[in-house]
């Protein structure tokens, strides 16, 4: 009777195997066909002289990566993606926090409204969001100098996107069409939260600033840490679309190159693929290490947060 009840048992569990691996194995397979492979293949370009365009392998070992370590633009690419992640987070999670708060724990009116109103930005393409943002910044008939000419005596016709400092200049848009997914979803941690704690905190007179030091901050910051988390890999995987979109070639004197921008002119301008691979290999490093880094700072027996 036992042996039947554990073949039984064993039948029902292969079969309940067997339905999670029909589901999981096609994406599982597609993850391994358009990442795993290309990233393996990356790494493996990244230790030949290949232009692409031949059938040519030269074997030169670490030889591009010695040449990235002497390569400025390499080091100006870094400084600006970090730029942006520093940027990026910070205004993220400043306004998406702000909002999100704002949108849970206020009653306003139409909230439902404002998700959907923050959100748009996401749905649009980069492309589309790089030519708007292209516009606003235009020294002539842009909206920013504009508006700022109202103010002063002659024409401001500063070139936002022509000066030394312009990386700055990308983070306004790189926020405006990213931040609508991280307010919702840390609206939804806080809309996770039982509302008996802040009628608790109510009864015992504390303030909104406090509710919000001690209760929503550490019983969202699951979302807070994968909001985090998705904004550093996206900026430093993804950022070279707004660059090239806003100014091209990296800007005057590289002042907008990142990592990824200056792999594709690498490997797609000058014929220099597997140097290009290898600052692909570069992005995977730095990737891996910030990410990494950032998880072991926000855990949350790292930080105090009650």
């Amino acid at each position: 009777m036992k042996e039947r009840k554990a073949m039984r048992s064993g039948t029902v569990e292969m079969k309940r195997n067997m339905f999670i691996l029909s589901f999981t194995l096609p994406t599982l397979l597609l993850y391994l066909v358009f990442t795993v492979y290309p990233m393996l293949k990356g790494i493996y370009l990244s230790l030949f002289d290949w232009s692409g365009g031949s059938e040519t392998y030269n074997f030169i070992g670490l030889g591009n990566f010695k040449e990235i370590l002497h390569d400025a633009v390499i080091a100006k690419s870094i400084r600006n993606d970090y730029i942006l992640v520093i940027g990026k987070v910070i205004g993220f999670m400043i306004m998406s926090m702000f909002f999100a708060v704002a949108l849970t724990r206020f009653n306003m009116k139409g909230a439902g409204f404002y998700r959907i109103v923050f959100f748009i930005p996401n749905v649009l393409s980069v492309v589309v969001v790089g030519v708007l943002w292209r516009y606003v910044y235009n020294p002539n008939l842009g909206f920013l100098n504009s508006f700022i000419s109202l103010f002063t005596d002659k024409r401001f016709d500063f070139a936002w996107l022509g000066d030394k400092w312009s990386i700055f200049a990308l983070l306004p848009p790189s926020i405006w069409a990213g931040i609508g997914f991280t307010i919702l979803l840390l609206v939804a941690g806080i809309l996770s939260i039982p509302s008996s704690l802040y009628e608790s905190a109510d009864i015992d007179g504390a303030t909104q600033w406090s509710q919000f030091w001690h209760i929503t901050l550490p019983l969202s910051w699951e979302q807070v840490k994968t909001s985090v988390l998705w904004i550093v890999m996206t900026t430093l995987n993804g950022s070279f679309v707004i660059v090239t979109i806003m100014t091209f070639e990296g800007g005057v004197d590289n002042a907008t190159q990142v990592m990824g921008s200056y792999l594709y002119l690498n490997a797609f301008k000058f014929g220099k693929f597997s140097y290009g691979s290898a600052i692909g290999v570069l992005i995977l490093v730095l990737s891996l290490i910030t990410t990494a880094a950032l998880q072991r700072l926000m855990k949350r027996d790292t930080i105090e947060l009650t």
